[in-house]
Protein backbone atom coordinates (compact mmCIF):
# COMPACT_ATOMS: atom_id res chain seq x y z
CA UNK A 1 0.00 0.00 0.00
CA UNK A 2 1.29 3.49 -1.05
CA UNK A 3 1.02 6.35 1.73
CA UNK A 4 -1.22 8.00 -0.52
CA UNK A 5 -3.49 5.14 -0.10
CA UNK A 6 -3.06 5.39 3.62
CA UNK A 7 -3.96 8.93 3.81
CA UNK A 8 -6.88 8.03 2.53
CA UNK A 9 -7.62 4.76 4.68
CA UNK A 10 -6.17 6.30 7.91
CA UNK A 11 -6.08 9.62 7.80
CA UNK A 12 -9.31 10.00 6.00
CA UNK A 13 -8.37 12.54 3.32
CA UNK A 14 -8.33 12.17 -0.28
CA UNK A 15 -5.71 12.89 -2.12
CA UNK A 16 -5.87 14.45 -5.66
CA UNK A 17 -3.87 15.61 -8.48
CA UNK A 18 -4.04 19.48 -9.37
CA UNK A 19 -2.97 18.70 -12.76
CA UNK A 20 -3.63 17.50 -16.40
CA UNK A 21 -1.87 16.99 -19.24
CA UNK A 22 -2.67 15.54 -22.47
CA UNK A 23 0.28 13.53 -22.68
CA UNK A 24 -0.23 11.57 -19.14
CA UNK A 25 -3.67 10.74 -20.41
CA UNK A 26 -2.17 9.30 -23.62
CA UNK A 27 1.27 7.48 -22.15
CA UNK A 28 -1.01 5.90 -19.10
CA UNK A 29 0.75 8.31 -16.17
CA UNK A 30 -2.58 9.16 -15.23
CA UNK A 31 -4.05 6.01 -14.99
CA UNK A 32 -0.50 5.17 -13.05
CA UNK A 33 -1.53 8.18 -10.17
CA UNK A 34 -4.26 6.48 -9.97
CA UNK A 35 -3.41 3.04 -9.16
CA UNK A 36 -0.50 4.95 -6.76
CA UNK A 37 -4.09 6.42 -4.90
CA UNK A 38 -4.65 9.47 -6.31
CA UNK A 39 -8.65 9.83 -6.19
CA UNK A 40 -9.92 12.38 -8.56
CA UNK A 41 -8.31 15.80 -10.38
CA UNK A 42 -8.52 19.26 -10.57
CA UNK A 43 -7.35 21.54 -13.40
CA UNK A 44 -7.62 25.67 -14.03
CA UNK A 45 -7.34 28.04 -16.70
CA UNK A 46 -3.34 28.29 -15.42
CA UNK A 47 -2.86 24.39 -16.11
CA UNK A 48 -4.22 24.51 -19.25
CA UNK A 49 -2.34 27.36 -20.53
CA UNK A 50 0.95 25.28 -19.12
CA UNK A 51 -0.33 22.14 -21.24
CA UNK A 52 -1.64 23.42 -24.18
CA UNK A 53 1.43 25.90 -24.79
CA UNK A 54 4.07 23.70 -23.97
CA UNK A 55 2.98 20.14 -26.02
CA UNK A 56 2.35 19.37 -29.41
CA UNK A 57 -0.14 16.49 -28.71
CA UNK A 58 -2.48 18.92 -28.72
CA UNK A 59 -2.04 19.90 -32.50
CA UNK A 60 -3.79 17.41 -34.41
CA UNK A 61 -6.51 18.20 -32.85
CA UNK A 62 -5.94 21.89 -33.29
CA UNK A 63 -5.59 21.82 -36.57
CA UNK A 64 -8.58 19.72 -37.19
CA UNK A 65 -10.54 21.96 -35.84
CA UNK A 66 -8.82 25.30 -37.16
CA UNK A 67 -9.81 23.75 -40.83
CA UNK A 68 -13.55 23.48 -39.74
CA UNK A 69 -12.85 27.13 -39.67
CA UNK A 70 -13.87 27.06 -35.58
CA UNK A 71 -13.16 30.50 -33.87
CA UNK A 72 -9.87 29.99 -31.64
CA UNK A 73 -11.85 30.58 -28.27
CA UNK A 74 -14.07 27.82 -28.93
CA UNK A 75 -11.23 25.38 -30.48
CA UNK A 76 -9.79 25.88 -26.48
CA UNK A 77 -13.01 24.93 -24.92
CA UNK A 78 -13.12 22.32 -27.54
CA UNK A 79 -9.52 20.49 -26.68
CA UNK A 80 -10.70 21.25 -22.39
CA UNK A 81 -13.59 19.27 -23.31
CA UNK A 82 -11.60 16.42 -25.04
CA UNK A 83 -9.23 16.51 -21.84
CA UNK A 84 -11.53 16.53 -19.15
CA UNK A 85 -13.55 13.53 -20.88
CA UNK A 86 -10.72 11.41 -21.21
CA UNK A 87 -9.91 11.88 -17.35
CA UNK A 88 -13.44 11.11 -16.64
CA UNK A 89 -13.16 7.85 -18.00
CA UNK A 90 -10.11 7.16 -16.22
CA UNK A 91 -11.45 8.30 -13.10
CA UNK A 92 -14.60 6.54 -13.32
CA UNK A 93 -13.76 3.34 -11.86
CA UNK A 94 -12.85 5.23 -8.35
CA UNK A 95 -15.96 7.14 -8.24
CA UNK A 96 -18.13 4.01 -8.92
CA UNK A 97 -15.79 2.22 -6.15
CA UNK A 98 -16.47 4.98 -3.60
CA UNK A 99 -20.29 4.98 -4.31
CA UNK A 100 -19.63 9.16 -5.17
CA UNK A 101 -17.09 10.11 -3.00
CA UNK A 102 -14.12 10.51 -4.83
CA UNK A 103 -13.25 9.99 -8.90
CA UNK A 104 -14.12 13.54 -9.58
CA UNK A 105 -12.46 15.79 -12.15
CA UNK A 106 -12.97 19.23 -12.46
CA UNK A 107 -13.47 22.05 -14.77
CA UNK A 108 -13.66 25.82 -14.55
CA UNK A 109 -15.73 28.64 -15.78
CA UNK A 110 -14.27 31.48 -17.64
CA UNK A 111 -12.31 33.42 -15.29
CA UNK A 112 -14.11 36.12 -17.19
CA UNK A 113 -17.28 35.60 -14.89
CA UNK A 114 -16.08 35.83 -11.61
CA UNK A 115 -17.72 38.68 -11.10
CA UNK A 116 -20.94 37.91 -13.07
CA UNK A 117 -23.43 35.85 -11.32
CA UNK A 118 -25.96 35.40 -14.40
CA UNK A 119 -22.95 34.51 -16.54
CA UNK A 120 -21.48 31.60 -14.06
CA UNK A 121 -25.08 29.91 -13.25
CA UNK A 122 -25.27 29.76 -17.72
CA UNK A 123 -21.76 28.35 -18.25
CA UNK A 124 -22.10 25.98 -15.44
CA UNK A 125 -25.15 24.83 -16.68
CA UNK A 126 -23.58 24.86 -20.22
CA UNK A 127 -20.59 22.60 -18.97
CA UNK A 128 -22.64 20.24 -16.64
CA UNK A 129 -25.05 19.43 -19.56
CA UNK A 130 -21.98 19.52 -22.53
CA UNK A 131 -19.78 16.85 -20.35
CA UNK A 132 -22.58 15.36 -18.80
CA UNK A 133 -21.07 13.07 -16.14
CA UNK A 134 -21.59 11.90 -12.78
CA UNK A 135 -18.01 12.55 -11.44
CA UNK A 136 -17.73 15.96 -13.39
CA UNK A 137 -17.29 19.05 -10.86
CA UNK A 138 -17.70 22.12 -12.62
CA UNK A 139 -15.70 24.85 -10.81
CA UNK A 140 -16.83 28.47 -9.51
CA UNK A 141 -15.34 31.13 -7.83
CA UNK A 142 -16.38 31.93 -4.80
CA UNK A 143 -16.65 35.36 -5.03
CA UNK A 144 -19.65 37.18 -3.49
CA UNK A 145 -20.87 37.18 -6.77
CA UNK A 146 -20.34 33.59 -7.21
CA UNK A 147 -22.26 32.52 -4.44
CA UNK A 148 -25.53 32.78 -5.49
CA UNK A 149 -24.82 31.05 -8.87
CA UNK A 150 -23.76 27.88 -6.22
CA UNK A 151 -26.54 27.84 -4.42
CA UNK A 152 -28.97 27.38 -7.72
CA UNK A 153 -26.33 25.05 -9.57
CA UNK A 154 -26.65 22.90 -6.29
CA UNK A 155 -30.44 23.21 -6.62
CA UNK A 156 -30.29 22.24 -10.06
CA UNK A 157 -28.66 18.96 -8.34
CA UNK A 158 -25.05 19.44 -10.09
CA UNK A 159 -22.33 19.34 -8.53
CA UNK A 160 -19.86 21.86 -7.94
CA UNK A 161 -16.01 22.59 -6.78
CA UNK A 162 -16.16 25.95 -5.28
CA UNK A 163 -12.93 27.45 -6.10
CA UNK A 164 -10.59 30.34 -4.79
CA UNK A 165 -11.69 30.26 -1.43
CA UNK A 166 -9.39 32.74 1.45
CA UNK A 167 -11.28 33.55 4.21
CA UNK A 168 -13.67 31.38 6.42
CA UNK A 169 -15.89 34.30 6.51
CA UNK A 170 -16.78 33.88 2.71
CA UNK A 171 -16.35 29.86 3.53
CA UNK A 172 -19.40 30.25 5.90
CA UNK A 173 -21.31 32.16 3.18
CA UNK A 174 -20.09 29.19 0.41
CA UNK A 175 -21.46 26.48 3.29
CA UNK A 176 -24.59 28.16 3.72
CA UNK A 177 -24.99 28.52 -0.11
CA UNK A 178 -24.59 24.70 -0.39
CA UNK A 179 -27.36 24.08 2.73
CA UNK A 180 -29.61 25.95 0.65
CA UNK A 181 -29.18 24.91 -2.49
CA UNK A 182 -29.61 21.55 -1.07
CA UNK A 183 -32.72 22.36 0.75
CA UNK A 184 -34.18 23.77 -2.53
CA UNK A 185 -33.45 20.60 -4.52
CA UNK A 186 -36.47 18.01 -4.70
CA UNK A 187 -35.04 15.24 -6.26
CA UNK A 188 -32.74 12.94 -4.63
CA UNK A 189 -29.52 14.32 -3.00
CA UNK A 190 -27.14 11.67 -3.08
CA UNK A 191 -25.63 12.21 -6.45
CA UNK A 192 -25.16 15.91 -5.34
CA UNK A 193 -21.50 16.28 -4.30
CA UNK A 194 -19.55 19.35 -3.79
CA UNK A 195 -15.98 20.29 -2.20
CA UNK A 196 -15.15 24.24 -1.09
CA UNK A 197 -11.73 24.35 -2.25
CA UNK A 198 -9.45 26.83 0.28
CA UNK A 199 -6.27 28.25 -0.97
CA UNK A 200 -3.68 27.90 1.47
CA UNK A 201 -0.21 28.84 0.23
CA UNK A 202 -0.99 32.35 -0.88
CA UNK A 203 -1.71 33.24 2.84
CA UNK A 204 1.36 32.62 4.01
CA UNK A 205 2.95 34.18 1.22
CA UNK A 206 1.14 37.66 0.91
CA UNK A 207 1.20 37.32 5.06
CA UNK A 208 4.86 36.71 5.69
CA UNK A 209 5.45 39.55 2.97
CA UNK A 210 3.84 41.98 5.74
CA UNK A 211 6.07 40.35 8.68
CA UNK A 212 8.88 40.80 7.22
CA UNK A 213 8.29 43.96 6.33
CA UNK A 214 7.41 44.53 10.50
CA UNK A 215 10.79 42.85 11.12
CA UNK A 216 10.47 42.45 14.93
CA UNK A 217 11.56 38.92 16.63
CA UNK A 218 7.81 38.52 17.32
CA UNK A 219 6.60 39.24 13.61
CA UNK A 220 9.28 37.01 12.37
CA UNK A 221 8.04 34.02 14.62
CA UNK A 222 4.81 33.78 12.89
CA UNK A 223 6.02 33.48 9.32
CA UNK A 224 4.63 30.24 8.19
CA UNK A 225 2.02 29.96 10.39
CA UNK A 226 -1.24 31.85 9.55
CA UNK A 227 -2.05 29.66 6.34
CA UNK A 228 -2.31 26.42 9.15
CA UNK A 229 -3.97 28.41 11.20
CA UNK A 230 -6.78 30.13 8.76
CA UNK A 231 -7.41 26.26 7.08
CA UNK A 232 -7.61 25.09 10.94
CA UNK A 233 -10.74 27.38 10.78
CA UNK A 234 -12.03 26.13 8.04
CA UNK A 235 -11.83 22.84 9.13
CA UNK A 236 -13.28 23.74 12.73
CA UNK A 237 -16.23 25.47 10.90
CA UNK A 238 -17.41 22.72 8.81
CA UNK A 239 -17.42 20.42 11.71
CA UNK A 240 -20.40 23.05 13.15
CA UNK A 241 -21.92 23.36 10.24
CA UNK A 242 -22.54 19.96 8.87
CA UNK A 243 -23.90 18.56 12.36
CA UNK A 244 -26.78 18.82 13.92
CA UNK A 245 -30.74 19.16 12.85
CA UNK A 246 -30.65 21.01 9.89
CA UNK A 247 -27.70 18.69 8.53
CA UNK A 248 -28.78 15.91 9.96
CA UNK A 249 -32.60 17.06 8.27
CA UNK A 250 -30.48 17.16 4.75
CA UNK A 251 -28.37 13.89 5.83
CA UNK A 252 -31.55 11.69 5.97
CA UNK A 253 -33.04 12.72 3.00
CA UNK A 254 -29.16 11.43 1.22
CA UNK A 255 -27.10 14.84 1.26
CA UNK A 256 -23.45 14.42 1.29
CA UNK A 257 -21.44 16.81 3.13
CA UNK A 258 -19.68 19.44 1.46
CA UNK A 259 -15.80 18.18 2.23
CA UNK A 260 -12.71 21.15 2.72
CA UNK A 261 -10.28 20.92 0.01
CA UNK A 262 -7.26 22.15 0.40
CA UNK A 263 -5.61 24.29 -2.73
CA UNK A 264 -2.63 25.60 -3.60
CA UNK A 265 -0.66 22.80 -0.71
CA UNK A 266 3.02 23.29 -2.74
CA UNK A 267 5.18 25.38 -0.64
CA UNK A 268 6.28 28.41 -1.80
CA UNK A 269 9.08 29.34 0.41
CA UNK A 270 12.02 26.73 -0.27
CA UNK A 271 12.50 27.16 3.50
CA UNK A 272 9.37 25.00 4.49
CA UNK A 273 9.12 22.00 4.28
CA UNK A 274 7.49 20.30 0.99
CA UNK A 275 4.91 18.81 2.54
CA UNK A 276 4.02 21.58 5.04
CA UNK A 277 0.73 22.16 3.50
CA UNK A 278 -0.80 18.36 3.49
CA UNK A 279 0.91 17.19 6.78
CA UNK A 280 -0.84 20.06 8.92
CA UNK A 281 -4.42 19.46 7.65
CA UNK A 282 -5.25 15.70 7.47
CA UNK A 283 -8.45 14.82 8.55
CA UNK A 284 -11.87 12.80 7.98
CA UNK A 285 -13.75 14.50 5.41
CA UNK A 286 -11.25 16.53 3.61
CA UNK A 287 -9.45 16.80 0.60
CA UNK A 288 -5.88 17.76 -0.37
CA UNK A 289 -5.19 18.73 -4.21
CA UNK A 290 -1.34 18.15 -5.36
CA UNK A 291 0.23 18.79 -8.36
CA UNK A 292 2.85 15.88 -8.83
CA UNK A 293 5.86 17.12 -6.94
CA UNK A 294 4.18 17.67 -3.88
CA UNK A 295 2.40 14.02 -4.08
CA UNK A 296 6.15 12.76 -4.66
CA UNK A 297 7.07 14.58 -1.45
CA UNK A 298 4.36 13.23 0.56
CA UNK A 299 5.32 9.93 -0.64
CA UNK A 300 8.90 10.47 0.72
CA UNK A 301 8.67 12.47 3.67
CA UNK A 302 5.01 13.15 4.97
CA UNK A 303 3.88 11.76 8.34
CA UNK A 304 -0.22 10.80 8.61
CA UNK A 305 -1.86 12.28 11.81
CA UNK A 306 -5.08 13.59 11.72
CA UNK A 307 -3.87 16.94 12.41
CA UNK A 308 -6.17 19.35 11.04
CA UNK A 309 -8.18 19.66 14.27
CA UNK A 310 -5.81 18.44 16.76
CA UNK A 311 -4.67 22.51 18.34
CA UNK A 312 -7.49 24.55 17.09
CA UNK A 313 -6.97 26.80 20.18
CA UNK A 314 -3.49 27.15 18.79
CA UNK A 315 -4.79 28.59 15.89
CA UNK A 316 -6.30 30.79 17.04
CA UNK A 317 -3.63 32.31 19.17
CA UNK A 318 -1.71 32.62 16.13
CA UNK A 319 -4.56 34.74 14.29
CA UNK A 320 -5.09 36.98 17.45
CA UNK A 321 -0.94 37.39 17.62
CA UNK A 322 -0.88 38.59 13.86
CA UNK A 323 -3.89 40.87 14.59
CA UNK A 324 -2.13 42.53 17.65
CA UNK A 325 0.51 42.95 15.13
CA UNK A 326 -1.82 44.67 12.79
CA UNK A 327 -1.74 42.10 10.18
CA UNK A 328 -5.57 42.25 8.77
CA UNK A 329 -6.26 39.11 7.80
CA UNK A 330 -9.97 39.95 6.20
CA UNK A 331 -7.38 42.76 3.84
CA UNK A 332 -5.08 39.80 2.83
CA UNK A 333 -7.86 37.16 2.07
CA UNK A 334 -9.70 40.14 0.30
CA UNK A 335 -6.73 41.13 -1.52
CA UNK A 336 -5.50 37.20 -2.33
CA UNK A 337 -9.41 36.77 -4.38
CA UNK A 338 -8.60 39.66 -6.58
CA UNK A 339 -5.41 38.54 -6.91
CA UNK A 340 -6.32 35.12 -7.61
CA UNK A 341 -8.51 36.37 -9.90
CA UNK A 342 -6.65 38.13 -12.32
CA UNK A 343 -3.78 35.56 -12.73
CA UNK A 344 -6.64 33.37 -13.65
CA UNK A 345 -7.73 35.74 -16.43
CA UNK A 346 -4.25 36.32 -17.07
CA UNK A 347 -3.03 32.67 -17.62
CA UNK A 348 -6.61 32.30 -19.85
CA UNK A 349 -5.58 35.68 -22.25
CA UNK A 350 -2.35 34.46 -22.42
CA UNK A 351 -3.48 30.81 -23.79
CA UNK A 352 -6.03 32.33 -26.36
CA UNK A 353 -3.18 34.63 -27.79
CA UNK A 354 -1.08 31.84 -27.99
CA UNK A 355 -3.68 29.93 -30.01
CA UNK A 356 -4.36 33.09 -32.17
CA UNK A 357 -1.22 32.94 -33.21
CA UNK A 358 -0.82 29.72 -33.67
CA UNK A 359 -3.92 29.47 -35.48
CA UNK A 360 -2.28 32.74 -37.84
CA UNK A 361 0.96 30.67 -38.24
CA UNK A 362 -1.17 27.71 -39.42
CA UNK A 363 -2.58 30.07 -42.23
CA UNK A 364 -6.12 29.99 -40.36
CA UNK A 365 -7.88 33.39 -38.66
CA UNK A 366 -7.80 33.95 -35.58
Amino acid sequence: MTKLQDLYEVGGQSPWLDNLRRDWIQDGQLADWVARGVRGVTSNPSIFQKAMTGQAVYDPQFRELLARHRAVEDIYWDMVVTDISSALDILRPVFEASEGLDGFVSVEVAPSLARDTAGTLEAARGLHQRIDAPNLYVKIPGTAEGVPAIRQVIADGKSVNVTLLFSVSRYAEVIEAYLSGLEAHDGPLAPVSSVASFFVSRVDSEVDKRLDAIGTPEALALKGKAAVANAQLAYELFLEKFSGPRWEALAARGARVQRPLWASTSTKDPSYPKTLYVDTLIAPDTVNTMPEATLDAFEDTGTIARTAAADLDGARRVLADLAALGIDLDDVTAQLEDEGVASFQKAFDELIASLAEKATSLGGEA
